[in-house]
């Protein structure tokens, strides 16, 4: 005999098999059980989340010979030929393939036949949005008002194209996601059934994988079961026929994003696509894993929300603790648009390594949250004690220790700039690190990318090769915040102004660094 599929052995043939749709259930129960079933219904939901499957029972129901309590009673002669999709009283039809107005015509010829047997026919179309215009015009008629013995049962997963004239006409039933634990616990049953011993981890993430599908869970299950036949079900096990990656993986690769490390995260990308990881798969769970990550930094029940072992929710505490809200803003927001393009890509890799090298990297980006990201990368960089080399240009983001500092030859002569420069610049250029430290706020990070020089009229000046850096610190205040700080640490009034620079424009040479000529200073910067 043929191999059944499991999603097929075990459909649903009563209501009480029906899971994770009580609200439905209860509903035609009640109707059938007090003779008030209507002529239309509209099933809509996500697939696999039982549409088809309560049409059915409901057919057998209302034709049921000996209904017991709303249910049918799969014994008799109506139900046994329904299960065995013999009976002319209940007519399925897939408007996908028969969605023309010639189809819906025949069915309106054949609804003036009453039924031989039973006491209705019972008109199933799944899929009815891909009915045509004209097909649902055909149809409004009958729909309204069908005779006495006809039901209709109209299935579909994109309710928003179904006419508003057609769901005036009908009873509408909006079918849920079917929760992961209601999931694991059927896959559990058919598994004692089936003989099959299974890991609670590895039935869980087949649970979760199905997205709120039951028929999707039974499918992966059927797909597990076969590769591993005879075997114990492992967690190791389902990721690998899946194609699916272990959250370690996850937080390994994250400690790379937040150092920066751009080599060991290809690396580890690599070593995922020789170990035949689907790409697609494996975007899907990073953000969803960068989604249970945001929730443990913004919910205080973060526990009761995020469905993961009480071990993995430790872990990502701790990782919750290593990066900030607008981060993982960014992170996701990138993440979720790359999930769009790599469903399609035929170089899913190409576009998963530039994603990655982008968190890295927050510099390859203008937009608002890359910039934060930029700022919080600069300011715990200060904090453990680095400096930023600071040219805007390819290696602006290189940093050393501080007290690794390199000789630069300056361009102008050293007696010629203890000429031009005063005093009071140089006390200064020579307590720069000690000012900085005297503000607050993002202020710190920014003057971190200036270049301390002097213009013709004897005045420092801030050097900036980015408009953003340029454009936040000029503002009125916070020049005044800066020459605060000056006259605090120096004891002297020191003006300064502000100017923008390409890295690349030959007006740079006119602005020398200060910092490279005045080797008594506490901070470097290199080109």
């Amino acid at each position: 005999m043929a191999y059944t599929a499991l999603y097929r052995k075990f459909r649903p043939t009563e209501f009480g098999d029906v899971k994770g749709q009580d609200h439905i259930v209860t509903t035609l129960r009640n109707q059938i059980k007090s003779d008030r079933v209507g002529h239309a219904y509209l099933f809509c939901g996500t697939r696999g989340t039982g549409k088809t499957t309560i049409a059915k029972i409901l057919a057998k129901a209302v034709n049921c010979e000996n209904p017991i309590g709303g249910n049918p009673c799969n014994e008799c002669s109506m139900c046994k030929e329904i299960n065995n999709q013999n009976s002319m009283n209940v007519i399925e039809i897939d408007a996908a393939s028969n969605n023309g107005v010639d189809n819906i015509r025949d069915i309106i010829d054949e609804v003036q036949y009453s039924p031989t047997r039973g006491r209705y026919k019972v008109y199933i179309i799944d899929e009815v949005h891909m009915l045509s215009a004209g097909a649902f015009n055909a149809l409004l008629k009958t729909l309204e008002e069908p005779p006495s013995y006809v039901i209709f049962i109209l299935a579909t997963t994109e309710v928003h194209k179904i006419p508003v004239t057609i769901l005036s006409r009908c009873q509408r039933y909006d079918f849920k996601r079917i929760t992961i634990d209601i999931i694991t616990d059927r896959l559990y049953e058919l598994l004692e059934k089936e003989q099959v011993e299974a890991e609670e981890k590895a039935v869980r993430y087949i649970a979760k994988s199905a997205d709120g599908a039951l028929r999707d869970a039974l499918s992966l299950l059927d797909q597990c079961m076969a590769f591993y036949f005879g075997e114990k079900l492992t967690y190791d096990n389902v990721l690998e026929v899946l194609g699916a990656v272990d959250t370690q993986v996850f937080s390994t690769l994250l400690r790379h994003i937040i150092d920066g490390k751009v080599t060991d995260c290809i690396e580890l990308i690599e070593r995922l696509i020789i170990e035949g990881r689907e790409l697609g798969q494996f975007v899907v769970d990073f953000t969803w894993y960068l989604r249970n990550l945001l929730l443990v930094k913004t919910s205080e029940a973060a526990e009761d929300i995020i469905d993961i072992s009480s071990e993995n929710l430790i872990e990502l505490k701790e990782n919750a603790t290593n990066i900030s809200v607008d981060t993982l803003m960014r992170y996701i927001r990138i993440f979720s648009e790359l999930s769009n393009q790599v469903k399609y890509a035929s170089q899913k890799r190409v576009l998963v390594e530039i994603a990655v090298i982008k968190l890295c990297k927050p510099q390859m980006e203008r937009s608002y949250d890359s910039i934060l990201d930029r700022l919080n990368q600069i300011e715990k960089q200060l904090q453990n004690g680095v400096q930023i080399v600071a040219n805007g240009g390819p290696n602006s983001n290189i940093v050393a220790p501080i007290e690794q500092e390199e000789d630069a030859t300056p361009s102008i002569s050293m007696e010629d700039l203890e000429k031009a420069v005063s005093e009071d610049i140089k006390q200064v250029v020579q307590n720069w690190r000690a000012i900085i430290g005297g503000l607050s706020g993002s202020l710190k990070p920014m003057l971190l990318n200036a270049k301390l020089s002097i213009g013709p009229d004897n005045q420092l000046i801030l050097i900036f090769t980015e408009a953003v850096d340029k454009d936040y610190v000029e503002k009125e205040e916070r020049i005044e915040a800066i020459e605060a700080s000056i006259a605090e640490k120096i004891g002297k009034r020191v003006a300064i102004r502000t100017k923008l620079i390409d890295s690349g424009n030959e007006k740079t040479n006119e602005f020398p660094d200060l910092t490279k000529i005045f080797k008594n200073i506490d901070i470097e910067y290199e080109n």
